[in-house]
């Protein structure tokens, strides 16, 4: 079928019925800073070949993180998945498979994601998960959107310990839909009172733990103080492998829980495709953004699957939908269920051991290094510490010795001189003693 585009007069017709000028205007809520002017500096025209070698001389000057000691985190980790699960999840009949229209035709996807939403709603301890969501930070901005439904309020109150980039798309969002949102300092130290912002014009409260960096907190009095003042406590997680170790959100109190699920199943795949992982209550499942697959059984009496809830926009809905999220993550969730399948509950445990277990060993390498200050006490897998230099200049220098050292908070939260020095680095199942010597006694030559 040919192409055929709009006319002038059909795009004239299309900006008049939105009530908007120009098609610039679409754009109007991009920061003049962020926009194009003219073409990006790209040669106007190469071969197959010419493209092909320069990306291919461009790839090369990075580093893989498989090739060297890897400590980076901050929300994305690299953990070993079974070659299984890529010989599963590349399969015809998963690899091809879309969302559900007709879902009832499509029992095997149908199963795949009820089984995924089990798994999500044991680890979280909450009553029903759904199948799925982006990541786990349009996963956190949902759940903004959801506690102000359920509550009829409009204010959030965001941890200090919230991973930077999951506040910047709650704050982003919630400038474009009219919400209030109260964002408390960087909290490196896990001290901030954040009872005290509490009140009754309070939404939801969204804390993070382990927080950005690697904080344990305490979720239970936070609970009872939202819950006091009729706002919902929504509990994040960057890491679900710390959810082997850790108590579970569920039993804290938190109303929704949500985070990423990219550690079980997915390699850092150059920062995504991504899983979001959402669960809540029982009784606000009618709020859920998503999908919520459910078990039945057939006018024969055999076992099958349905799609019971899918309030997005594309469905019946329509404007009173949810959300507006378009996919459930499909391949990353089936990846993620067969990964947890593999482990069990007695394998999960065991990984998210061995996880914390060489955490507490690259610390102790760590702390014995001149000017370096660990500023956790308690942690799973990923901690920060204070350098007597800029950790930007030091991570750059690492890298030169090949070592992958972590994340600068000031990457993240740029142009705060208290947080220059501050380095958040984490230590999973694939690393070895003989790579944290080396993070070690690099680090030493770099502070020397």
């Amino acid at each position: 079928m040919r192409y055929l585009p709009l006319s002038n007069q059909d795009r004239a017709d299309m900006l008049t019925r939105i009530g908007v000028g120009s098609i610039d205007d679409l754009f109007a809520d991009i920061p003049e800073k962020a926009r194009l002017n003219g073409l990006m500096d790209l040669p106007r025209r190469a071969s197959e070949m010419q493209v092909e070698r320069q990306l291919s001389a461009m790839a090369s000057k990075n580093v893989s993180a498989s090739s060297v000691p890897f400590f980076v985190g901050a929300g994305a980790y690299k953990h070993h998945v079974p070659s299984t699960v890529d010989h599963l999840i590349q399969r015809s009949e998963f690899l091809t498979s879309y969302t559900p229209y007709q879902p009832e035709i499509t029992q095997g996807t149908l199963q795949y994601l009820f089984e995924f939403q089990t798994q999500v709603a044991r680890l979280t301890a909450m009553d029903v998960a759904n199948a799925s969501m982006y990541d786990g930070s349009t996963g956190t901005a949902e759940a903004v959107l959801m506690a102000h439904r359920v509550t009829k309020k409009k204010k959030a109150v965001l941890s200090g310990g919230l991973h930077p980039q999951y506040r910047e798309v709650v704050e982003g969002l919630s400038e474009l839909s009219s919400h209030d949102v109260v964002s408390m300092p960087a909290d490196p130290m896990g001290t901030e009172d954040i009872l005290a912002q509490i009140d009754d014009e309070t939404s939801c409260v969204v804390v993070q733990s382990p927080s950005f960096y690697g904080q344990l907190i305490d979720l239970k009095p936070i609970a009872e103080k939202a819950h006091a003042h009729k706002a919902l406590l929504i509990a994040v997680f960057t890491e679900v492998v710390s959810l082997g170790l850790m108590e579970p959100a569920g039993t804290q109190g938190a109303d929704i829980v949500v985070g990423e699920g990219q550690s079980i199943g997915n390699g850092l795949n150059f920062g995504g495709p991504y899983v979001g992982l959402f669960a809540t209550r029982q009784k606000y499942v009618r709020q859920m953004p998503g999908r919520l697959c459910g078990e039945t059984t057939d006018a024969d009496g055999k076992r099958g699957f349905v799609l019971t809830l899918s309030t997005r926009e594309q469905h019946i809905r329509r404007d009173k939908a949810t959300s507006n999220i378009c996919t459930n993550s499909g391949l990353c969730s089936l990846a993620f269920t067969i990964h947890l399948s593999l482990l069990g509950s007695k394998g999960l445990k065991q990984m998210a051991t061995i996880c914390h277990a060489n955490a507490v060993s690259l610390k102790k390498g760590l702390s014995s290094v001149d000017g370096v200050e660990v500023l956790n006490n308690a942690y799973f897998n990923e901690f920060t510490i204070k350098l007597p230099k800029s950790a930007d200049a030091v991570v750059e220098a690492l890298a030169a010795k090949g070592i992958l050292g972590g994340v600068p908070v000031s990457r993240l939260i740029p142009g705060q001189a208290d947080l220059e020095n501050l380095l958040v680095v984490a230590s999973t199942e694939v690393n070895t003693q003989e790579d944290r010597d080396a993070f070690v006694a690099a680090l030493k030559e770099v502070l020397a």
